[in-house]
């Protein structure tokens, strides 16, 4: 086995270990930014087939999954009990925070359909 594959081995492995000792919610705010950015792949992809009739559409719903996974990542950050910078942070306030740039960022958008 060549030096590289080896070592990309060893990486997967180490991830592996490191990624189950993840807590559980985390892992489904993972689960919840991977969902929003294969959405937006999805509708890139179909836009490149079909075509960009409606371009403001399209835009509205790249960008609001886009913006969604950004906040996903911005609330994993707040909850993490790792993190040193959040620790006085409450979750339950960090994700009423994650809903309500929800809702702005949606009135946006809708805003935008229009």
């Amino acid at each position: 086995m060549p030096k590289a594959a080896a070592d990309a081995k060893l990486l997967i492995q180490s991830l592996n270990k490191a990624y189950a000792a993840t807590p559980t919610n985390l892992k489904i705010i993972d689960l919840y930014v991977l969902f929003a950015v294969v959405t937006a792949l999805v509708q890139v992809v179909y836009m490149g087939i079909v075509g960009s009739f409606p371009f403001n559409s399209f835009l509205s719903g790249v960008l609001s999954c886009i913006g969604t996974a950004v906040l996903a990542v911005c609330l994993r950050i707040q909850v993490n009990k790792d993190n040193k910078e959040f620790k006085d942070l409450p979750p339950e306030r960090a994700f009423a925070d994650f809903v309500l740039c929800n809702l702005v960022l949606h009135l946006v958008i809708m805003n935008f359909l229009g």
